[in-house]
């Protein structure tokens, strides 16, 4: 048997957006191994101060693992240069066969939170630099004997709970699936358009900054969705208009071994957004409601584990993280030992307790009382507790973020 026989992108064009790292990335190296050329179309050139890679650094990992690497500074907010960097693409490879739309911006912010700088981005990269790539694209995908377009985009699941705690993300996201539902149509027969979402969080340097040290537990390692991408990007262009996710198409294909994916075998892992149980959601909002209106019922100030808990941070708060943090943050807790606490962390020696806080609240949170013990005392992730829905929170995500990192510190004394 000829050693080329599984090769079955070798010498097929891959546009990537986004390429230089994390999925983008991943998706570009596992198409090098069977000989493709990757066009890495992103905007990082320079080293960044905290992100890894550039266009140059994948280049040279996807030469090593078999493929040809094409580098191109591509911000996709930029028109001019989407076209550029196809025109390139062309002259050096002669065509482009598959297109991956993979770069994406992300603000988990709600509607008052989010700056519109912010909203700007996430339509510009997120929706609007889609569509312009895959314009850009479609003339020479057109040429190609299977061509293929894939968004990293979701399944769209109206569920209110997707839309509420980050309105501008999830338009921005559906966008990128809108332009699946369109394209796949327009195109029928001509170019396959499928979006490929993962069932569980990957672990990438934006989840990083996202959930903060400890996350990548929660998570799978980007090769299920590289996997994943291989799977569609070989099918037949007939093969068209699907919303995939990860795990439900490589179990499909005879995958049974999801331990090889996971960073950390046999730890729970996070759900992604967007994908739920609707019946789990609404005995969870049921539950929620009940206890609620439990909590708003008594008179007494709370006692128990809740109580116990602001006691402890009452006395670990210190000028140092007043002056590290300077937020307030107020609690809205349901079930016992629930109702409005606070952790100040902004005025001179900070203070913690019942009742509303000194000033208005930086951030506010709402959840049960069950899960902020959990929480607080390193049980539960706030950034798992927020995926599933269990934690609300309105105001500067930036302070969530810091305060999250300031409770992995306090842990041993909770």
């Amino acid at each position: 048997t000829s050693p080329f026989t599984f090769r079955k992108l070798a010498g097929c064009t891959l546009f990537i957006t986004g390429a230089s790292r994390g999925i983008g990335k991943a998706i570009a190296l596992k198409a090098a191994k069977d000989g493709a050329n990757i066009v890495i179309a992103a905007k990082t050139a320079e080293p960044h101060p905290t992100l890894p890679g550039t266009i140059y650094t994948a280049a040279e990992e996807i030469e090593a693992a078999g493929g040809k690497a094409l580098p191109c500074i591509v911000n996709v907010r930029e028109e001019q240069q989407i076209i550029n960097a196809v025109e390139k693409a062309v002259k050096t490879f002669g065509g482009i066969d598959i297109l991956v739309n993979n770069a994406s911006a992300i603000s988990l912010t709600g509607t008052l939170e989010t700056a519109t700088k912010k909203v700007n981005l996430m339509m510009d990269v997120n929706v609007r630099g889609t569509y312009l790539t895959s314009k850009a694209c479609l003339p020479y995908l057109r040429k190609s004997k299977n061509p293929h377009i894939l968004n990293l985009s979701p399944p769209m699941n109206l569920n209110p709970t997707w839309f509420k705690n980050h309105c501008a993300y999830t338009i921005s996201k559906y966008g990128m699936s809108m332009c699946v539902l369109g394209m796949a149509e327009e195109f029928r027969g001509e170019v396959a358009v499928n979006a490929l979402w993962p069932k569980t969080a990957i672990h990438t340097a934006a989840m990083d900054m996202l959930g903060g040290a400890g996350i990548e537990k929660q998570c799978r390692k980007t090769d299920i969705l590289a996997d994943a991408a291989y799977c569609i990007l070989t099918k037949p262009k007939t093969f068209t208009g699907n919303f995939i996710i990860d795990e439900v198409l490589l179990r499909e294909e005879g995958v049974k071994d999801f331990d090889v994916y996971a960073i950390a075998p046999g730890h729970p892992l996070m759900p992604d957004f967007f994908l739920d149980e609707k019946k789990l959601i609404r005995s969870q909002q049921e539950g929620a409601d009940a206890a609620k209106a439990k909590t708003e019922s008594a008179v007494a100030m709370p006692s128990g584990p809740v109580a116990e808990m602001f006691r402890v941070i009452q006395g670990a708060v210190t000028e140092e993280y007043v002056r590290s943090t300077q937020g307030i943050f107020q609690f809205e807790l349901s079930g016992d030992g629930g109702g409005t606490w606070y952790i100040d962390l902004k005025t001179k020696g900070g203070s913690a307790g019942f009742g509303k806080p000194p000033l208005t609240a930086d951030v506010v949170m709402s959840m049960s009382s069950a899960d902020f013990v959990k929480m607080f005392t390193g049980k539960f992730k706030p950034t798992l507790a927020f995926m599933t829905g269990r934690l609300r929170i309105k105001g500067n995500m930036a302070l969530a973020i810091k305060l999250e990192k300031m409770l992995s510190q306090l842990n041993s004394k909770l």
